[in-house]
């Protein structure tokens, strides 16, 4: 007679039947089968799914643990296991049970494995464009060269020709001269003979020049003035004729002495290749007179009221006995004097200004 079964109270009653299935399920496994896709694989209604990036940066994020228990409770997995009671009576089948599921079971891609791609270790610098650079000066092939002076160049630097340039003393004064000098001493002028000047290079000439101590018996004239003969005259007439009455006149005193800014001096004009009426004895200036009474008269663009009253009728009388008269206002050479001079001229004219 059978004895009836003993059953644990907390162990329930498993047909044999089941029991022998897998254990034959598990001496023949059964080839995998291909993925097949079941409605756990998809995304759950509830769940947001997140919007795809764009093409040209892929993005796979790894789906949570919790999502994806929550997503497909029964795939294979510890807890699913132990709720199996002939699984937890022989260890060897659940350890072939959980090796049959995780056969069955699709890989799921890692969060370590998929991570955002790593920047390389040298990050690429593109091509640098070719600057622009402004190319340096160079130094011409061929130096400059000075340019080269005209062959009669020399000839500029010499004084444009005058007759009087070639006047050389004879071995006897002539006649002229020696009558110039009576009259002189008969105007009361101190005088005395110097040699001749001459320079050829230049063309400055005075064949018999004089060196004037005083223009008339009361007028002293310094310093020493070199002029020719005609020159020393004019001065001395003009002296005594025209300064001394316009002297006593304005100032009630007698002109007393001249001072002279330059008699002979060999020089071409200022500016020009003439020859001055300096280089040939035949000019003088005036810069100042003195009075009596020790007062002294400066020749100047702005004198006093009374100066200049005189120094105009000096400077207006001069225009006659004296070919050429100058001063202040003509140019700047001739600020601060009078220029007289005896300049031939055609038709014995004049140049005042």
């Amino acid at each position: 007679m059978e004895q009836p079964l003993t059953q644990r109270a907390d162990q329930p009653l498993n047909p044999r039947g089941k029991r022998q299935s897998r254990a034959r399920a598990r001496q023949h496994p059964a080839p995998n089968p291909a993925p097949r896709k079941t409605q756990d694989a998809q995304p759950s209604a509830d769940v947001p799914v997140p919007e795809p990036r764009p093409a040209d940066t892929p993005k796979v994020e790894a789906p949570k643990t919790q999502d994806r228990n929550a997503e497909n409770p029964k795939r294979g997995g510890a807890p699913d296991l132990l709720k199996d009671p002939d699984l937890l009576k022989d260890p060897g089948l659940l350890k072939d049970e959980e090796a049959h599921r995780k056969s069955q079971t699709p890989l799921e891609p890692s969060a370590e494995t998929e991570s955002e791609p790593e920047p390389p270790a040298v990050v690429p610098i593109p091509t640098p464009k070719p600057g622009i650079t402004t190319p340096e000066p160079q130094p011409p092939a061929v130096a400059p060269q000075p340019t080269p002076k005209p062959a009669d160049a020399g000839d500029e630097e010499k004084m444009l020709p005058d007759p009087r340039s070639a006047d050389l003393p004879a071995d006897k004064m002539p006649a002229d001269e020696v009558a110039c000098r009576e009259r002189l001493k008969t105007l009361g002028v101190e005088f005395e003979e110097h040699k001749a000047e001459s320079n050829p290079e230049i063309g400055c000439s005075i064949p018999y020049p004089i060196v004037l101590k005083t223009l008339g018996k009361s007028i002293a004239i310094a310093p020493g003035t070199e002029l020719n003969c005609p020159m020393a005259e004019a001065a001395a007439r003009f002296a005594a004729d025209v300064i001394q009455p316009a002297a006593k006149a304005e100032f009630g005193a007698d002109l007393k002495s001249i001072g002279q800014a330059s008699a002979f001096i060999c020089r071409p004009r200022n500016g020009t290749r003439k020859l001055s009426e300096h280089a040939f004895g035949n000019a003088l200036d005036i810069a100042s007179f003195t009075l009596s009474d020790g007062k002294t008269i400066e020749v100047g663009p702005a004198p006093p009221e009374k100066d200049g009253k005189f120094l105009d009728a000096v400077r207006k009388a001069a225009c006659g006995p004296f070919k050429t008269v100058l001063g202040p206002g003509a140019d700047a050479d001739h600020a601060l004097h009078f220029h007289f001079d005896l300049e031939p001229r055609r038709h014995g004219g004049t140049f005042c200004q």
